[in-house]
């Protein structure tokens, strides 16, 4: 069922994106989903813009985004794992070295003319950036904070994010940060404008915009450590720091 005919989520108007800025495919190390099948999955549920964001990979997006699929634009991102925690880098072309000080990566994003954003602020089992309280000052240096995680389960975390944002004026997203093919389509950020560039998602941040704050599957939680070890066999292996995907040292 498309998102805006789901009950309690408000139709939008004619010019509005459903957007899902935190999502995995299967080349992500924890994921099995087919980035294409992904994506046609999230277009029947109602996503016009998903945000593929591999754990420090491109590929599985760029994948997805060259098959052109009807109804629904790609956007090539990552998942950048930082010295300290994660980043969401979007509309990047080439994947960011694995392990870099936080303020090196989001250098090394904007170089490609990429925006940054914090996921899962205060998830502290899952490379959250800002779980120790001691980075604040990167606020100032982001695009937005996800004020929703679906996948979050620490109690107040979300509702510690959405603060965070309010108070350092940081836009605030929802997102699926799906790992399966079942979750995604669970949250998205209902914008104005056409967020398909990086200009044109900026401005619609930069608007009002509408959470739409779901809920993850626990069964797709529960199939994780599986789909970890299926794809470890597969020599899909999280990258180690010092590394960037495609390099070998």
């Amino acid at each position: 069922m498309a998102l805006h005919q789901r009950d309690g989520w408000t139709q939008g108007g004619a010019s509005s994106a459903f957007v899902d800025l935190h999502a995995h495919s299967s080349a992500s190390f924890d994921s099995l989903s087919d980035p294409i099948a992904l994506t046609r999955a999230a277009a029947a549920r109602g996503i016009t813009h998903l945000a593929i964001t591999d754990h420090d990979r491109v590929d599985g997006a760029q994948r997805a985004r060259d098959a052109r699929i009807p109804g629904i634009t790609v956007l090539v991102g990552s998942e950048v794992r930082t010295r300290d925690g994660d980043l969401i880098a979007l509309f990047i072309e080439r994947p960011i070295e694995v392990g870099l000080p936080p303020r090196e990566a989001i250098a090394a994003i904007r170089e490609q003319g990429g925006l940054v954003g914090i996921p899962h602020p205060y998830y502290g089992t899952r490379g959250s950036l800002l779980a120790k309280g001691d980075r604040v000052e990167l606020l100032a240096l982001v695009d937005w904070i996800e004020g929703w995680n679906a996948r979050l389960l620490a109690p107040g975390g979300n509702a510690r994010a959405a603060a965070l944002a309010a108070e350092h004026g940081v836009p605030s997203v929802a997102s699926s940060d799906a790992h399966s093919i079942m979750e995604i389509g669970n949250a998205a950020t209902v914008m104005s404008g056409d967020p398909s560039t990086a200009a044109g998602m900026r401005a619609a941040l930069a608007e009002q915009h509408q959470l739409i704050c779901g809920r993850g599957a626990m069964l797709a939680r529960a199939v994780m450590p599986f789909a970890k070890v299926i794809n470890a066999a597969r020599g899909n292996r999280r990258i180690k720091p010092g590394f960037t995907f495609g390099e070998t040292k």
